[in-house]
């Protein structure tokens, strides 16, 4: 069975309450931060945090870094490159100790997810996030200039040959998250991870179980990936999902409402039963919808609680098919005929 989840901030707040209160049951986390504002990778830190979510009924499953945290200096191997892997390394350590079994990381250098528009119309009004590569693509350079490709495959490869071996002493999966948008350069700064064979190659540079993919569908969905056939092809390595959709192309999408977009829902999570996925799923970038302020696009409360009930109908309606399948003594390959 899939494990519910969502990202909660670092203190609980009315979020907490409502996702316990829809059947949330386990949290993301990010890493958690000092009074400064500065990541703290410490052991009491991480164990407070996970005390409190546990003293709320979550179970912390995942950490996935917030932007304080995203280790660009290692990304782009320029000094204190070194420091940050160390920073990793120890933060992996202590997810061993308190039994935090995936980390989700990326490697979009310099700069995470990027829109060109936050309050897109969408369906009845809501605003969603959108992508138009023709705004952005004559962009002045950032202060680092031009990162080649070639160099970020030589600092991804430097990086996990340092932290995979670590993750299998510990025995904490590496989720890669694909780069979003797809698409490269974006500002000078070269993108790697814009495919499914791009994502497969990374995770096979240093070979490991324990290395392997956060699916995060609307990325791929926007690359050009039909998502119910790389879960497939990807069994045994989606370690996280981020369960979101878009509309459009790599170069021009537009986020949607979880039943809007382009990717067949329903047969997505038919092929998470199929490969027999039992990790966390937590919904991603949802409309900022009417009474909300935008002003935290993609992760709006309201439209969070319309996508937790649009993936708990999912995954129910699918557990009873499969249930029924069973029942009438079908071998489990006959499953993809319901």
């Amino acid at each position: 069975m899939m494990l519910l989840a969502d990202v909660l901030s670092e203190y609980p707040d009315r979020l907490w309450h409502w996702d316990r209160q829809v059947g949330v049951t386990h949290a993301v986390g990010r890493v958690p931060t000092r009074d400064n504002g500065e990541p703290s990778y410490d052991y009491k830190d991480l164990r407070a945090m996970k005390m409190r979510f546990e003293e709320f009924g979550f179970k912390l499953e995942v950490i996935e870094p917030g932007l304080n945290a995203q280790m660009h200096e290692a990304k782009l191997g320029i000094d204190g490159r070194d420091q940050q892997i160390e920073f990793c390394k120890t933060l992996i350590r202590n997810m061993a100790a308190l039994e935090i079994p995936v980390l989700c990381y990326n490697f979009m250098a310099k700069f995470n997810w990027i829109r060109t528009a936050v309050n897109t119309p969408a369906r009845g009004g809501a605003l969603v996030t959108s992508y138009k590569h023709d705004l952005i693509k004559d962009a002045p350079l950032t202060d680092v200039g031009m990162v080649s490709k070639e160099k970020l495959w030589d600092n991804l490869t430097y990086f996990l040959e340092q932290i995979v071996p670590v993750a299998e002493d510990a025995r904490v999966k590496l989720a890669l998250h694909p780069d979003d948008p797809p698409v490269s350069p974006i500002r000078g700064i070269s993108r790697i991870i814009t495919s499914a064979e791009a994502i497969k190659k990374a995770i096979n540079l240093v070979p490991s179980e324990y290395s392997g993919i956060t699916m995060c569908q609307g990325s791929l969905s926007a690359a050009g990936e039909n998502i119910p056939k790389l879960i497939r092809e990807m069994a045994g390595k989606i370690f996280f999902v981020h369960f979101r959709d878009v509309k459009g192309t790599k170069e021009d999408f537009c986020e949607t409402f979880h039943d809007d977009g382009q990717t067949d829902m329903f047969e997505a999570i038919k092929a998470y039963r199929e490969i027999g996925y039992n990790g966390p799923i937590r919904i991603d970038h949802v409309p900022t919808m009417y009474g909300e302020q935008n002003d935290e696009p993609g992760y709006g409360e309201i439209g969070r609680l319309f996508a937790l009930g649009y993936l708990k109908g999912l995954i129910e309606s699918r557990e009873k098919i499969d249930h029924v399948a069973i029942k009438d003594n079908r071998p489990p390959s006959a499953l993809k005929d319901y």
